[in-house]
C-alpha cells in the first residue's frame, strides 16, 4: 500500500494491549486510507477493517477526535432494537493511538474540558418518572428515545423537528446505528413516530430529515400519521465524490402537519438574493427589488429547494464533532416558518443541540432527548454560549441571505451595532476557503 506523508508518527493496532501491526504498514491486513477533502491531510481518516477469525472488527479513527478511537470496537447502538450490546471484555478489541496534529488556531470546533463535562453532566435531566410540562421545558434529557417518550406530558409540542439516524451504519459518540433493510427501517421509524403523536398539539407541525435512501420509508410513515405538505430538498456541499455513481449532495426534509389548521409564516423565511437582472420601470425605479447600502437585492418567497446552506465546518462557531450536525440556519428556517415566539420545539434526537440552540436564539421553548452523554453536555454548553452570542450564520437583519454574502451581511448588522473584526467570521466564508 502506498502511503504519503501523513504527519503520524505511530498508528498501531493494539489487541489485548499488545501491538499487532501498524496501520501504515504495507503488510497490515485490509487497511485503507482516504481523505475527506477539507484541507489536504489535516482531516485524514483511517478506516481499518480486519478479520481475526471472530466475525471481523471495524475501527474508525479521526485525528480531530482522539476520544472517538478509544475502546470503540464491539459497541452497538441501543437505538438498534433487538440487538444486545456486546461488552468490551467479551472479545479482543482495537485501540488506535496517534501523535495527532493539533487543531489549527482558527479552528472553532466546540469541545468540552473535563471541568465542563463534569458540570454539564450534573445539569442533564435523566428522568425515571412521568414528567409535567414545566419540568421538561428548556431541558436536555439524556435517555433512550423509547423509554423517555413514555415519560413526557401530553399535547405540549407545537413543532416537532426530527433528524433521526439515517439508514446506514454510523457511529454517534458511544452509540452505533446499524443499517437495516427498507421495511425494517420503516418499522423502526413507526415505533417512535407513533409514540410522538400523543405529545403533539392538534395544530402542530412536523419536520423529518432524511436522505435519498430512507426518504421513501419516511414518506410512508409520515403519511400514516400526518398530512404531508411538502418535501424540502437542500444542497449539502460536503461529501466525497464517487467513481461509479453521482455524488450525494442533497438531503430531504419532510414537512407535515397534524391537521388542516396549522401555522406557517412565509414572510419570516424570505431569502435575500442579489439581483442579476435589475429591471426598472419607466421612471427608473426598481421592479420587485430594492437598492440599499448593501447592494441591489430581491426578497424571494421560500421554496422547497434550499441552496443557501453551509454544512458546519471547523472555522464556524457552531461547529462540533457530531458526525451529522445540521446547520443552525437550516433549523432556523423550520422554526421561524412553523412556530411562534414562546412555542415549544421538540427534538427527540437532539445530537449536539442545534435545534435547542436555535429555538433559544429565536425566542422559543425547547425540549430535547439525546442518548449520548457527551453530545448532551455539548448541547448544554452551546445553550450557555447562546446567552452571549445569539447570531445565526446566514440570518441577519431579520432575513436569510445567500452564501458568500458576508460583507453585505456585515453592513446590515452594522446598522444595529458596531462590528468588531472577529464578527466577520460569523458570516459565510468564500467557497475557496471551505
Amino acid at each position: 500500500m502506498e502511503v504519503e506523508d501523513i504527519n503520524v508518527l505511530h498508528f498501531v493496532i493494539v489487541i489485548d494491549d499488545q501491538p499487532s501491526c501498524s496501520l501504515i504498514d504495507p503488510d497490515a491486513p485490509k487497511v485503507h486510507h482516504f481523505f475527506d477533502g477539507h484541507s489536504g491531510l489535516a482531516s485524514l481518516h483511517f478506516l481499518a477493517q480486519l478479520s481475526f477469525g471472530f466475525g471481523g472488527l471495524d475501527a474508525l479513527y479521526d485525528p480531530g477526535r482522539a476520544d472517538l478511537a478509544q475502546d470503540r470496537i464491539g459497541r452497538r447502538s441501543s437505538r438498534t432494537r433487538g440487538t444486545d450490546p456486546i461488552s468490551m471484555n467479551e472479545r479482543p478489541y482495537l485501540r488506535c493511538m496517534a501523535n495527532e496534529k493539533p487543531r489549527a488556531g482558527r479552528n472553532r470546533t466546540i469541545e468540552l474540558s473535563d471541568v465542563e463535562r463534569a458540570s454539564y453532566r450534573d445539569q442533564v435531566l435523566e428522568p425515571t418518572n412521568k414528567l409535567h410540562q414545566d419540568a421538561v421545558l428548556d431541558q436536555v434529557i439524556k435517555g433512550d428515545i423509547f423509554a423517555t417518550l413514555e415519560l413526557l406530558p401530553d399535547s405540549f409540542v407545537d413543532l416537532l423537528f426530527v433528524d433521526p439516524p439515517y439508514n446506514m451504519d454510523k457511529v454517534f459518540g458511544d452509540e452505533r446505528f446499524k443499517e437495516m433493510n427498507d421495511d425494517q427501517y420503516a418499522e423502526w421509524l413507526d415505533a417512535w413516530v407513533s409514540m410522538c403523536i400523543r405529545l403533539l398539539k392538534p395544530n402542530a407541525s412536523v419536520y423529518i430529515c432524511g436522505d435519498w435512501k430512507c426518504s421513501s420509508a419516511i414518506q410512508r410513515v409520515a403519511e400514516k400519521y400526518f398530512i404531508v405538505r411538502n418535501r424540502i430538498t437542500w444542497e449539502r456541499e460536503k461529501g466525497r465524490g464517487a467513481l461509479s455513481n453521482w455524488k450525494n449532495s442533497s438531503e430531504d426534509i419532510w414537512f407535515c402537519t397534524m391537521g388542516k389548521d396549522y401555522h406557517f409564516d412565509a414572510e419570516a423565511v424570505k431569502l435575500k438574493r442579489k439581483v442579476v437582472a435589475p429591471y426598472t420601470d419607466e421612471r427608473g425605479a426598481p421592479k420587485d427589488w430594492e437598492r440599499s447600502e448593501q447592494g441591489s437585492f430581491r426578497l424571494t418567497h421560500p421554496s422547497n429547494l434550499w441552496t443557501d446552506l453551509t454544512v458546519p465546518f471547523w472555522s464556524m462557531p457552531e461547529n462540533t464533532d457530531h458526525p451529522t450536525q445540521k446547520p443552525e440556519k437550516l433549523v432556523a428556517k423550520a422554526i421561524l416558518a412553523s412556530s411562534r415566539p414562546g412555542d415549544v420545539v421538540f427534538d427527540p434526537f437532539l445530537g449536539s443541540g442545534t435545534t435547542a440552540v436555535v429555538a433559544k436564539k429565536l425566542g422559543r421553548r425547547f425540549t430535547g432527548i439525546e442518548i449520548d452523554e457527551t453530545y448532551a453536555c455539548i448541547a448544554l454548553k452551546r445553550l450557555d454560549m447562546a446567552n452571549n452570542d445569539p447570531n445565526i450564520q446566514g440570518y441577519t437583519d431579520g432575513v436569510f441571505w445567500e452564501r458568500n454574502s458576508g460583507p453585505q451581511q456585515a453592513k446590515a448588522a452594522a446598522k444595529n451595532k458596531p462590528l468588531q473584526p472577529e464578527d466577520l467570521e460569523l458570516f459565510d466564508m468564500p467557497v475557496q476557503e471551505r
